[in-house]
């Protein structure tokens, strides 16, 4: 089964469109203007998801320790 976790490799804040990206198998780049849209298109629901996934998509090497 599939697992959603923060990218390590690919990341340019937290690692959240890097991990979103490698789940989906879609570039990154993508999924980080689609975050730019939201943010500037919803007044700031982008930064505050954003920020909620950064908090609640574990670490590949944390959820490891988990197992």
């Amino acid at each position: 089964m599939k697992q959603l976790y923060l990218s390590e490799t690919n990341r340019k804040i937290g690692g959240v469109c890097g991990g979103i990206g490698e789940y989906f198998d879609r570039d990154p780049t993508v999924i980080r203007v689609l975050f730019i849209l939201l943010a500037l298109f919803s007044f700031g629901f982008g930064i505050l998801a954003y920020i909620a996934m950064w908090l609640i998509i574990p670490k590949r090497s944390d959820a490891v320790r988990q197992d």
